[in-house]
């Protein structure tokens, strides 16, 4: 290999890598929501304290993203993380892909 041939290989790893950085960003940010009068994440915290509260209480307090206490309706909160994470997550595994097969 020449070295010519090293720097585009370079340059391409390095613009692949800050598209990656780019997309995790931009979706990450996608996983914030508002319910409830509150702001939540839809990550893997949020979903194991909504599936590990008592499955019988409908109702529990929790601290949202700015650690205020709110007391939310746990089913609800629970079906509004899910929908809103696999959304994101699908449009995210779609970029992802696309930006492979540019490589």
């Amino acid at each position: 290999m020449d070295t010519e041939q090293l720097i585009i290989d370079a340059k391409a790893r390095f613009a692949h890598n800050a598209s990656k950085a780019y997309l995790k960003d931009k979706y990450e940010s996608k996983l914030i929501f508002a319910d409830q009068n509150g702001m939540w994440t839809a990550n893997a915290e949020l979903f194991s304290v909504l599936i590990l509260s008592t499955l019988t209480i409908e109702s529990v307090i929790l601290l949202d993203n700015y650690s205020n206490p709110v007391k939310v309706n746990r089913n609800q909160l629970l079906s509004k993380a899910q929908q809103v994470y696999r959304s994101v997550m699908e449009e995210w595994y779609d970029e992802t892909e696309s930006l492979k097969n540019n490589r």
